[in-house]
Formats: C-alpha cells, structure tokens, sequence
C-alpha cells in the first residue's frame, strides 16, 4: 500500500469530535518526515475522496490556514463537531487529539489490500 493509500485511510477514519496532526499522519503512513505530503493529499484529494479535511492541524494545536476564510470554514466546521477552538486558532490537543490502536491501523492496511 502506497503512502498516499495509508494517509487516505487514516484521515478517512478521524471521528467527529477529534483531530490528528499533519505529522502524526505522516508518521503512521510510513513517511515521519512526510507532513508537508499530507497537506498535499489533502489539497488534491479532499473533495474526490470526502475526507474530513478539518480534523487535520498542524502540531502546536493550531488551524494552519493563513486564508482568512479558510481558517473560518476550518474553525466552523471544528466547533460544530463539539471541539473548543479559541479565536486565535488554536485547540487543546490533549482533550482533542485522535490516536489510532495498532489494530485499527493494521485493519486499514488488511482492507487496502
């Protein structure tokens, strides 16, 4: 299964209510180093795929559009799933932050398969 395959999957199963990382992505998708292709995959692939692009932030907890209207729809669609962002942009990782069990990880790869 490609990189891409594994980022799909895995942003496909962020529940609503919860948010991953650019880097966490990456990291479970095989490439640690590979945030900046996630933020690819979600540029080219979001509308093809339906992915639940919202639930995805940078590391510091943060919205990462520099797009006005952007980091709005962003910061909407956060707080209409139950998730507190302040005005700045910014959300508390610990109460918010998605982590996959091994097993569901492994099933994502058995069902890409």
């Amino acid at each position: 299964m490609s990189f891409t395959e594994r980022a799909l999957a895995l942003i496909k199963q962020i529940p609503r209510g919860k948010v991953m990382t650019y880097g966490q992505i990456a990291r479970l998708a095989g490439s640690p180093r590979g945030a900046r292709q996630v933020v690819r995959v979600l540029h080219s692939m979001s509308k093809k795929h339906k992915l639940p692009w919202h639930r995805v932030i940078n590391s510091k907890g943060e919205i990462g559009f520099k797009d006005e209207e952007m980091h709005l729809v962003q910061k909407l669609s956060l707080e209409a799933e139950g998730i507190r962002v302040s005005s700045d942009g910014k959300l508390d990782l610990k109460l918010y932050l998605y982590e996959p069990d091994v097993h569901t990880i492994q099933s994502t790869d058995e069902q890409m398969r």
